[in-house]
């Protein structure tokens, strides 16, 4: 290790997105790969947000009877 590693960006593991972020000093690989992340995460979360809608929708019909 030298002296100033603490000076040196660290890259971000593949596939952690921060919104927000600066792209300026983004490959193409590397902003192919964000948009890879955010589409997975975007189906991730609509899949979350399906899943409960269908628990709701049963609880709301069972308790309606």
């Amino acid at each position: 290790m030298g002296l100033f590693d603490d000076d040196i960006p660290k890259k971000q593991e593949p596939n952690v997105v921060t919104v927000g972020e600066d792209l300026s000093r983004l490959s193409e690989d590397e902003l192919q790969d964000r948009i890879d992340a955010l589409t997975a995460e975007v189906n991730r979360t609509r899949e979350a947000l399906e899943q409960r809608s269908t628990i709701r929708n049963a609880a709301d019909a069972f308790f309606q009877k």
